[in-house]
């Protein structure tokens, strides 16, 4: 058993504690035959109890949680229903009211939890000293919002100097997507005190208008001055007509509203903006930053549409500090150009966090490649070379490393095995997720697996607690936990093959390579056969309604109801036909047809159109973020999975193929009807 660190060795030890008491009290209580009808019973209507207060809670209905409260008593379930029941009436309960709670389910995720919501109220309130003394106590430490009401409250209270905190607040504020009032009054204390400049402000309210977020900018830009908000909102809303009715720019004020009316057209139409920010009083009046801004707006906007003057655009922002996500763009505007030494200069003005990233060090050896420079290209390649991962896998073949899976580790031992499993977080989450309460279920085993301890549980315990989920079937969690291990991988364990029969003998009766098969659902639902998707997608391969109908009838399924949808290995039927007719319609592509069985066939048939790009420049340049995130993933995962169920290495290359660009006029027509 490898050394785990003294917190959660001692967490460990007291969880084995705990649960050989609860073994030999529950040996002293087993049942005679005649009573497991009644324990049966108790624990289906103590499910039904914690089923209805959910059902309360989401409705803030105080009175009925209170209710059903008393039916969970001395039960693994006691945290969440106390956590629901204070956490619904949190801004009326009083300090020592929630610190009993926090004491009680001291080292639970759902003290945790109420931890953090309290600190967020606490925060809103101003209740400095008490934020200050429970603040340390929160050991998810995840939450930006809290960081910046800590920090505020350190200003405010003399704890620390403006600025000494103003980074935090910084970082924390332009990362923010909502207007929460946590980090917008952090940073407005602190551009009052000098410590952070009045360009932080800008630079929020100019993301705002970009992402189309127009609280955000709002209350940025109200931040410098209150009586602008009716402003910011006209300029959001109508940007050329403000732009139209506005003769100069000469007041500093005035030039920043002008440079955010630039940015929100960008975003509405980035040709018509290019226009604009070429006329001569824009050139003259901005300056070189709010220029360099405009121009990266425009930039990634005509990215986003595959604008072949996004590259011009983005030739414009050389020497300015741009967000990351615009830099990423301007990588993707190169490489659609083919334009190495631009691909190779604008991966350097990432940030050198950002610059880590598989995909850029993977394509900054490729820039460097091409400019007559192999040993740096191969010192970088070596750096994310690998089994798994889309462009580690590239960066192992271009070595000469085809994808070769590593030895198993010894499996867990029976003190690993127990130790995960006196875990009462572990055991909650596995009976919540049986009891259909997934998405608490998932937090809670996420929490003690990752955030409970610093750095998460030591690998061998993930291993153990990653097999125990694989026993109980939950996929997703067997998948996630053993992902985390660095150095003792398991990869059957990361990539099971639940239904191998079934999707073996399916995918090949079809002609489909059962591993893409696998790759897809892995991503799609983790195996998880009663997923749903907020768009109302269901089961094992993620199928939405219309398209599940729709394929039946193609394939002659008769008498097809939406309910059968849910049964696994129909699911699989229509969603293997499915992925069949999108391949054959995409004459073969594995990257093309999961693109389409992600975003509908119709986005990937206006995407390759263009210039002729190698299969995985094209994948880079997907305009859409979960979509080209979901094609490298599907993507790796059949290349691991081919070599799991061949046993040989395999060539990532040959599974992408060919260039990817228009349609060969010698191809058959695109199928019309397929959704």
């Amino acid at each position: 058993m490898s050394p785990m660190r003294s917190g959660a060795c001692l967490r460990i030890l007291t969880a084995l504690r705990g649960a050989l008491s609860a073994a030999l009290v529950a040996a002293a209580l087993l049942p005679a035959h005649g009573q497991t009808q009644t324990a049966s019973d108790e624990e289906a209507a103590r499910r039904e109890a914690l089923l209805q207060m959910r059902e309360a809670f989401q409705k803030g209905d105080t009175a009925r949680l209170a209710g059903l409260r008393p039916r969970l008593n001395g039960h693994l379930t006691e945290p969440l229903a106390d956590y629901w029941l204070l956490r619904a009436r949190l801004d009326r309960a009083g300090t020592e009211e929630v610190r009993a709670v926090l004491s009680r389910w001291a080292g639970s995720y759902w003290e945790d939890r109420l931890r953090n919501d309290w600190l967020l109220l606490l925060g809103a309130r101003g209740d400095w000293a008490t934020l200050l003394e429970e603040a340390p106590r929160f050991r998810m430490n995840d939450d930006p919002e809290v960081r910046c009401w800590v920090a505020l409250a350190q200003v405010e209270t003399g704890a620390a100097s403006p600025a000494s905190v103003a980074e935090t607040v910084r970082a924390a504020w332009l990362g923010q997507r909502s207007a929460a009032p946590g980090c917008a009054r952090a940073a407005g204390r602190l551009i009052a005190a000098g410590a952070l400049p009045a360009e932080v402000a800008w630079q929020r309210a100019r993301l705002g208008m970009e992402a189309g977020r127009l609280a955000v900018a709002a209350q940025a830009v109200a931040l410098l001055d209150a009586d602008a908000a009716p402003l910011v909102e006209r300029v959001f809303n109508a940007p050329q007509r403000y732009l139209d009715d506005k003769l100069t720019a000469v007041r500093p004020r005035t030039k920043e509203i002008v440079t955010l009316a630039l940015i929100r057209l960008a975003a509405q139409d980035p040709q018509a903006a290019a226009a604009e920010a070429q006329q001569p009083r824009w050139r003259t009046q901005l300056t070189a930053e709010e220029r360099a801004w405009v121009w990266g707006a425009i930039g990634r906007r005509a990215a986003l549409r595959q604008q072949p003057e996004a590259a011009d655009h983005f030739a414009r922002t050389w020497e300015a500090t741009l967000p990351d996500e615009w830099r990423a763009w301007h990588v993707r505007a190169a490489l659609r150009a083919s334009d190495w030494a631009a691909v190779r200069r604008a991966i350097g003005l990432l940030s050198p966090q950002a610059q880590q990233d598989p995909a850029w060090v993977y394509w900054q050896a490729r820039a460097l490649q091409a400019a007559g420079q192999p040993e740096p290209a191969r010192a970088l390649l070596q750096r994310i070379a690998g089994p798994e991962g889309f462009y580690e896998q590239l960066a192992a073949e271009a070595l000469g490393q085809p994808v070769t899976l590593p030895p198993a580790p010894p499996p867990p031992t029976a003190a690993e095995r127990a130790a995960v499993r006196a875990l009462p977080g572990l055991q909650r989450a596995l009976l919540l997720i049986e009891w259909g309460l997934r998405t608490e279920g998932v937090r809670e085993w996420h929490y003690e697996v990752a955030l409970h301890d610093p750095g998460g549980l030591p690998e061998r315990e993930l291993l153990a607690a990653a097999a125990w989920a694989c026993e109980r079937a939950v996929w997703d969690r067997c998948i996630n936990t053993s992902s985390r291990t660095r150095q003792q991988v398991d990869i059957a364990q990361r990539y099971p093959t639940p239904l191998r029969e079934q999707v073996t003998t399916r995918a090949r009766a079809i002609g489909l390579d059962p591993a893409f098969v696998y790759g897809l659902i892995r991503q799609e639902s983790r195996f998880v056969t009663d997923a749903r998707s907020h768009a109302g997608a269901s089961g094992l391969m993620q199928l939405m309604p219309a398209t599940a109908r729709w394929t039946a009838r193609k394939i002659g399924l008769r008498d097809f109801q939406p309910h059968h949808i849910d049964d696994p290995d129909v699911n699989l039927m229509l969603g293997t036909a499915y992925l069949k007719l999108v391949l054959d319609d995409f004459e073969g592509s594995l990257a093309l047809a999961a693109a389409a069985y992600n975003a509908g066939p119709g986005r990937p048939r206006q995407w390759r159109q263009g210039p002729m790009l190698e299969a995985a420049a094209w994948i880079e340049t997907i305009p859409f973020d979960e979509t080209r995130d979901y094609v490298k993933r599907v993507l790796a995962n059949t290349h691991v999975y081919a070599a799991l169920l061949s046993g040989q290495p395999q060539r990532p290359s040959a599974r992408l193929g060919g260039p990817i660009g228009p349609r060969l006029a010698t191809a058959r027509a695109a199928d019309a009807d397929l959704p």
